[in-house]
């Protein structure tokens, strides 16, 4: 049976060879390591074979893995809120986390940014781009990216970093590359735009388990990865 360090080591050869193959550096794509569901043992594991990283998509389980990883004295970690964000879970979020990748409005980022102590770094922020127009996802149109960047760009406890986006399941490999294609070109557009009012725009994330190749194929910085590292997740009955 494959452990989290085996599966690690398979998803880093992927990504190596993805890189390899579409003329990019492996320092140039990042891995987060997508651990919602997963208790802090999986994290132990996974922490244990390099993987510093961590994506959490449901706040209050985020946190308290968050706090389980401290009390184990897990150092390094470094915790991305990847999830859709509520204005009631803003200052757990602002309290606890490293990253927030689901930007999508100005309010959240507003209430982030004042709840943020003053004892941390700044947040991290990536603004969320519904790329697709998918009904069901979360994300700000791509018209509107950049008046909400311009404006997230100048809140005091935020720093903004790019973009993330998770479109719809493609049918292959090359109608998954075409729609990151249209992302990456939106990246470049905002960040021009942005100009030294975004201190760090250098933050691409998008492709998963099942399409991290196409990401990196159309620039992806950063790849986000759960199963293809962790197993198939149960969750909760309703």
């Amino acid at each position: 049976m494959a452990t989290i360090s085996d599966n690690l080591q398979q998803v880093r050869q992927r990504l190596a060879a993805a890189c390899q193959r579409h003329g990019r550096h492996p320092a140039e794509v990042s891995l987060l390591a997508v651990s919602k569901t997963f208790g802090v043992e999986a994290v132990a594991e996974a922490h244990a074979a390099g993987q510093r990283a961590f994506g959490e998509n449901y706040v209050q389980e985020g946190v308290e893995k968050i706090e389980a990883a401290r009390r184990l004295g897990l150092p390094g970690l470094q915790w991305h809120c990847i999830g859709p964000l509520q204005s009631n879970k803003t200052r757990l979020v602002a309290e606890h986390f490293d990253w927030v990748q689901s930007v999508d409005r100005l309010k959240i980022a507003q209430r982030l940014s004042d709840q943020r102590p003053d004892a941390l770094e700044p947040l991290q922020v990536c603004i969320q781009v519904n790329i697709d127009g998918g009904a069901n996802k979360s994300g700000v149109a791509p018209d509107e990216v950049l008046a909400l960047a311009l404006a997230v760009a100048a809140l005091p406890r935020l720093r903004l970093r790019g973009l993330m986006c998770i479109p719809e399941p493609a049918a292959d490999f090359d109608a998954a590359r075409r729609v990151f294609l249209q992302a990456q070109a939106l990246f470049q557009r905002v960040g021009a735009a942005l100009g030294d009012r975004a201190a760090a725009w250098d933050t691409l994330s998008m492709g998963m388990s099942a399409d991290m190749e196409a990401a990196v194929a159309a620039g992806s910085t950063m790849v986000r990865v759960g199963s293809a590292i962790f197993g198939r997740r149960a969750y909760p009955r309703a």
